[in-house]
């Protein structure tokens, strides 16, 4: 039985994970009583003392709490954007490839891909690697998410009773185009260039949709959207990232549809000119916990979708 402490477990993307975890059997939870939560002593015994540590923490306290841990047996699985681009720490998206997935398995030091992120480096990355699409694109990104992604802030932003009327319509944020997660979009992909990145969040809780738009004269020569969609039903046929043929309703695509689901659905719209290539999922679920847990299975030696909701 695998020893799990949470450190993080009262934050958005904590409670999801403790609630996937809970109810197993092969999964001992550490927990700390509420007036240790802080507690610089009983934190650092507790990340020393369990099998893995997931970080579900803020930059700066995640990078602390990784330095707090002196088990070299423990695996860190860290949630915040701290580490996603940093030596030594394996990418938490196994369904990139072989590579990625040997990494997480060999692996101490577990970064889980942010939300956006993981819907862009889904689509993008296998169409550079498999020379579908040239490093040196210049894409553009825009990604409709929950307010849940804003964490407990914006989460009582948007419940509250009396809260601000513009809180009622979608609203585009990361104007100045220096979005955290735009470092890993372009690492992960080895892309030349960071995307133009255009993320919104709609009066909704969880749930996104992430698009880039693609003309088919950017694609390497020769290549066509048919090529796009052959490799996406080629390398994406599993129960976590799964390719979809027309996953649109009526013309429609729905950005809180597999929200609470842990997989993500991709599928490619538009025509031969302009090419839409789309990511579907929960930005608490495939985005963020659902990952996690999933990274955290790879690990213990579980089936990669136990404890998830599909």
């Amino acid at each position: 039985m695998a020893k799990v402490f949470i450190d993080g477990s009262a934050g958005t993307t904590g409670l999801r994970i403790y609630d996937r975890l809970s109810a197993r059997d092969d999964i001992e939870l550490v927990t700390l009583p509420d007036e240790l939560r802080k507690d610089l002593s009983a934190r650092r015994e507790a990340l020393n003392n369990c099998d893995a540590a997931f970080l579900c923490l803020p930059d700066a306290a995640a990078t602390e709490a990784a330095g707090l841990i002196e088990n070299p047996d423990v695996t860190v699985l860290d949630t915040s954007t701290a580490h996603r681009t940093a030596p030594g720490w394996a990418y938490g998206f196994p369904e990139l490839g072989t590579e990625f997935l040997d990494n997480i398995v060999t692996g101490r030091r577990i970064a889980v891909p942010g939300c956006h992120a993981s819907g862009f480096v889904a689509l993008v990355h296998p169409l550079v690697k498999n020379g579908i699409l040239p490093a040196d694109a210049l894409l553009t990104c825009h990604s409709v998410t929950g307010y849940s992604g804003g964490g407990k802030k914006m989460i009582a932003q948007y419940e509250e009773e009396n809260r601000d009327i513009a809180l009622s319509s979608p609203r585009q944020y990361a104007l100045t185009q220096n979005h955290k997660h735009l470092k890993e979009m372009q690492a992960v992909c080895a892309l030349q260039n960071a995307p133009v990145f255009c993320p919104i969040v709609a009066d909704y809780y969880s749930g996104m949709c992430v698009t880039v738009p693609v003309f088919a004269s950017q694609l390497c020569e020769g290549k066509t959207a048919d090529d796009i969609k052959a490799l996406y039903s080629q390398i994406y046929r599993g129960t976590l990232v799964r390719y979809t043929e027309n996953a649109g309703e009526d013309g429609f695509m729905s950005a809180n549809a597999l929200s609470y689901k842990d997989y993500m659905q991709v599928t490619v719209e538009g025509n031969d000119e302009r090419i839409l290539l789309i990511a579907r999922f929960d930005n608490l679920g495939k985005g963020a916990s659902g990952a996690a847990v999933e990274c955290l299975n790879i690990k213990i030696g579980a089936p990669r979708e136990k404890g998830l909701d599909l």
